[in-house]
């Protein structure tokens, strides 16, 4: 029997579209130095996706659609994977060199304390002036290293929420988990932000996390409206929850931050010289509304008990 492989790549798929193609490529593709497995994990697709993968993966699993959760969908690939290390990525995040696999997977090569390890994400060539702004100001873009803890409860109580945050910033769209601590700390069920939930637990544990630049996907989104108030009603629920974050504690201060928002997306799109696209100039205003609400809505949600938004489909 062969030996078996360093590193296992657990995809997620439903109706990956043309995109999957590439992504497989370049995963076939990457200057390692090591051998890899892929595990994926199709939730109900019916564009072609699983055609597709039958014949390029390694293992294909197959769940019904109702039953995604973004962490215990997870944990399904990780059961099945027999590297050491397991790489986790979305069907939409494309690695920008062929050096993606060696470099995400160094720092837990390297050290044995280190637990996982996250890509920088960069946005698509073709995605919005807002979305651009908005994925260049979130730390998981920054071109500088980071190495985060062991961090003792004690230490991470002491911090303030944002930083709490930020020190456990973690992100399952490109990461590296190491398997044994993998069985240890399993993701847990949850709708959302399961990789932060899981950052902590580790943290705490005394395991550390990279943050690793040279590592770099290709991963933006320009979503609806509507979905866009879905999903930071639930991650701020969740930020709330997890870490006592409260971005928009008040009306008075969504107001500020509405207004703060419409300006600043209505300057991006002027530097960007895309001011005079009239979906695109809609789109940036009524973001500018949604992004504050659903901080507000969601972190109230956690602090009452109370579900203030219907979302689903996140």
């Amino acid at each position: 029997m062969a030996s078996p492989p360093l590193v296992s790549i657990v995809l997620l798929t439903r109706d990956a579209g043309a995109r999957l193609a590439e992504l497989l490529e370049r995963l076939r593709d990457q200057r390692a130095g090591f051998g890899h497995e892929l595990i994926a994990v199709d939730s109900g697709s019916t564009d072609g996706t699983l055609e597709l993968l039958e014949r390029r993966a390694d293992r294909l699993l197959r769940i019904p659609p109702a039953e995604f959760n973004h962490g215990l969908t997870r944990n399904l690939g990780c059961e099945q994977a027999r590297g050491e290390l397991i790489v986790l990525i979305v069907q939409d995040a494309l690695p920008a060199s062929q050096d993606w696999l060696a470099e995400l997977t160094r720092p837990l090569i390297e050290a044995p304390a280190i637990a996982g390890s996250q890509a920088r994400q960069i946005a698509r060539p073709d995605a919005s002036a807002v979305t651009r702004w908005q994925l260049e100001r979130w730390i998981g873009t920054s071109l500088e290293p980071r190495l985060a803890g062991p961090t003792s409860r004690a230490e991470l109580e002491a911090m303030t929420p944002l930083e709490r945050y930020l020190h456990c910033s973690f992100d399952n769209v490109c990461s590296c988990i190491r398997r044994s601590v993998w069985e240890r700390f399993p993701f847990r069920a949850t709708p959302i932000a399961e990789d932060l939930e899981w950052a902590l637990g580790v943290l705490e544990a005394g395991h550390r996390l990279a943050y690793v630049p040279a590592a770099a996907v290709i991963h933006s989104h320009d979503r609806s409206s509507r979905y866009e108030l879905a999903r930071t009603y639930l991650l701020h629920q969740r930020l709330r929850l997890l870490f006592g974050l409260k971005t928009v504690p008040d009306l008075a201060a969504l107001a500020r931050a509405v207004a703060s928002s419409e300006a600043a997306h209505l300057l991006s799109l002027w530097r960007a010289g895309r001011a005079s696209r009239p979906a695109e100039l809609y789109r940036a205003l009524v973001l500018g509304l949604v992004w504050p609400l659903g901080q507000y809505l969601g972190a109230r949600s956690a602090d009452t008990g109370s579900q203030l938004l219907e979302a689903r489909g996140v």
